[in-house]
Parts: structure tokens; C-alpha cells; sequence
């Protein structure tokens, strides 16, 4: 079981960089910087450079500063996965998910200096910041994670209380 586990997760963290990146590579060869293509009234493909984190944030640490970082996030979210039971298979999910988008964006911070993003949500009163499906992928792992944690881990250790009877 924790072999085919592993395998799973495994998989899901290199089909996520591969989506990431395949996705990126077309975005760059396909559209100039800073031009759009409206899909949606709310949606558009906009070709754009982060030089920061998520919504730019940090932009002033620079290349290497900000890769470090990455990079350490990315260990502190191995060191979790590591240590999460193998039950706890969605949980693992959600790791699975979060590493292969830290490590999309991380092979962009480094072979570039800065990460590709390219979905853009807005509407006539208000802009969403431009993303890439790798900071997607971390935020959907996350609420993965929060999920499984606080309402059907929460939900299974309540029914386990109640049959003790505390």
C-alpha cells in the first residue's frame, strides 16, 4: 500500500510539472509579453512576468533570495509529507499537488529569474492577479489539505468520539 502510494503521489508531482511547464513553454512561444486573448468576459490568457511570489509579493529579495526561499518552503512541505500518516491519503493528494507546483515555479525562478503567468480573471470593477496553473495547483493542494484536516479527518474523529462515548 505505501509503495503504490508513493508511486501515486510520485506521479502526480511529475504530471504536474509537466503540465506547468508544456503550458508555460506555449504561453512564451506563442504570445509576446504583455499581450492578452479574451476567452471569457472575466477571462483572458495574458502573457506576464513575476518577478516576485504569489501576487509579486517579495520582488525586491532578487533571484537567488527569492529561489531560496522556494526552495525552503519546498523542504518544510516535503518534511510534512514525510511525516503524514499513509491513511491520510488525500492529504497526501494535496502534497503531491503543492510540490509539483512549487517545483514548476521553482524551475522558472531559477532558468529564468522569474515565473511565466498567464491566467487572468477580471471584470470591469476589479483586476485578480495574473497566475500560472502551477500556483493553482499549490492553492487547490491547500484547500485539499484543510479539507481532509478540519472536515473529514475532524468529521471521522468526532464519529470515533461519539462511539467511545466522550
Amino acid at each position: 500500500m505505501i509503495r503504490r502510494l508513493m508511486l501515486f503521489n510520485l506521479l502526480t508531482v511529475v504530471l504536474a510539472v509537466v503540465l506547468d511547464q508544456v503550458i508555460k513553454a506555449v504561453v512564451v512561444a506563442t504570445m509576446p509579453l504583455g499581450s492578452a486573448i479574451e476567452i471569457l468576459p472575466f477571462l483572458a490568457l495574458f502573457h506576464a512576468r513575476n518577478t516576485g511570489i504569489a501576487f509579486s509579493m517579495f520582488a525586491d529579495l532578487g533571484d537567488v533570495g527569492l529561489s531560496l526561499l522556494a526552495a525552503a518552503v519546498l523542504v518544510v512541505v516535503l518534511f510534512m509529507w514525510w511525516k503524514t500518516p499513509a491513511e491520510r491519503r488525500l492529504t497526501h493528494f494535496g502534497l503531491a499537488v503543492i510540490v509539483g507546483g512549487a517545483i514548476g515555479n521553482l524551475i522558472d525562478r531559477t532558468r529564468l529569474g522569474y515565473v511565466v503567468d498567464y491566467v487572468y480573471f477580471h471584470t470591469p470593477a476589479f483586476d485578480f492577479a495574473v497566475f500560472n496553473l502551477a500556483d493553482a495547483f499549490i492553492t487547490v493542494g491547500a484547500a485539499i489539505i484543510l479539507l481532509d484536516e478540519f472536515v473529514l479527518a475532524g468529521a471521522g474523529r468526532k464519529g470515533a468520539a461519539e462511539r467511545r462515548g466522550d
